[in-house]
């Protein structure tokens, strides 16, 4: 009976997550139980807090039936923070189990990066979000560079364009949250937020991020795959076509071609854009090491489709030479421009920060049933 109740009151839950507000009369019909069994889960779960009588009512009488009360979550009911820690700044999002941003902040960061001024502005965005807020049940954090899967701390690796030091966003956020703190590479966010929200089926796929930085992140079966470590992906140092038709790790690539930042690793976006428009030469240098990072990809790890993603990576004609130098590879796949191009990390995040707080909320349920 425990068991039954449980599986209620979640499917009731999931469902006012879902439709917002509903009678129990709604409830009842959506989830296809008895109307006196969608009373009784009401019941247990406004009794704990979860959800509440919205106030609202349903017309009734002259022939109209009972007048009905709409229930929906409680406001109380906790929130969940989205975290992006990046080179153009740190933003904070409060989001509730709708999915609905409830609060935000953010703070540009300068450069060169300072660890401290990252860790600073990570503290001051989070804080300012909690104090208007209801308490963060738990966060879920994107950074703009490799993340050891197991502590969550951001890892140095040689040539990355935005090392932060020795950053640990678990121990920065830990104070702020009543529950876990997840970390992954901006990257691997960004192609869960592709794979959420692609038009059809995409479940084995490559997301090729290139921006100021290169990423690539590999989803098999729906699932990023992040190594054993957690920088599976990390491309930067791949060996392949470079100016002159040398071979060379990609970031040197860009270095070959003039497109670093100076005294820095990072890829000058503007300047790359710019001399890409009119220079036929550099596109199909790019295009050419770009196809021989893929056609690698491609033989170790069988994706069905490559989506590109990043500032200049779905720049239509950059693109366009992508896909005519890949298609002469030996094996090549489809390629197609990234559906999510707005802080597409951040939605990624986001939507992994809902997924986790809808979970709290059912096992809060689950929690209450054997008390």
């Amino acid at each position: 009976m425990d068991l039954v109740r449980a599986t209620t009151d979640e499917r009731v839950l999931r469902t006012l997550m879902e439709h917002r507000r509903l009678t129990r009369a709604e409830l009842a019909v959506l989830i296809g139980i008895s109307k006196p069994t969608a009373g009784e889960s009401v019941r247990r779960l406004t009794e704990a807090g979860l959800i509440a009588d919205t106030g609202v009512r349903t017309p009734g009488g002259r022939g109209r039936g009972r007048v009905g009360s709409y229930f929906g979550l409680a406001e109380n009911i906790g929130t969940a923070l989205a975290v992006s820690i990046a080179p153009d700044g740190v933003v904070a999002e409060a989001v509730d189990a709708y999915g609905d941003v409830v609060g935000r902040s953010e703070r540009e960061i300068s450069r060169p990066v300072h660890p401290d001024e990252v860790a600073d502005g990570v503290s001051s965005v989070v804080a300012k979000i909690c104090g208007s807020v209801a308490t963060p049940l738990l966060a879920v954090v994107s950074a703009a560079d490799p993340v050891d899967r197991i502590t969550g701390r951001l890892v140095h690796l040689p040539d990355s364009p935005f090392l932060v030091g020795d950053l640990d966003p678990v121990e920065l956020l830990a104070p702020h949250v009543a529950g876990p703190v997840v970390v992954d590479n901006d990257v691997n966010w960004a192609a869960q937020a592709e794979h959420a929200h692609a038009d059809g089926p995409l479940d084995d796929f490559a997301y090729l991020y290139l921006g100021e930085g290169l990423g690539l992140a590999l989803v098999n079966d729906g699932e990023v795959r992040r190594g054993a470590t957690g920088l599976a992906g990390e491309i930067a140092h791949l060996i392949t076509d470079g100016p002159g038709s040398r071979a060379m790790p990609l970031t040197d690539v860009f270095a070959g071609l003039g497109l670093h930042r100076p005294g820095s690793s990072a890829i000058d976006v503007d300047r790359l854009l710019l001399t890409a428009g009119h220079d036929h030469g550099l596109r199909q240098a790019l295009a050419r090491a770009i196809s021989g990072v893929l056609a690698a990809v491609v033989a170790l790890a069988d994706p069905t489709t490559v989506v590109i993603g990043g500032p200049w990576g779905t720049d239509p004609a950059i693109l366009a030479a992508v896909r005519d130098a890949f298609e002469r590879a030996r094996r090549h796949v489809p390629i197609r421009p990234a559906a999510t191009i707005v802080q597409p990390s951040l939605a990624g995040a986001r939507a992994d920060a809902t997924h986790r707080l809808r979970s709290a909320v059912v096992a809060a349920a689950h929690r209450t049933e054997h008390l």
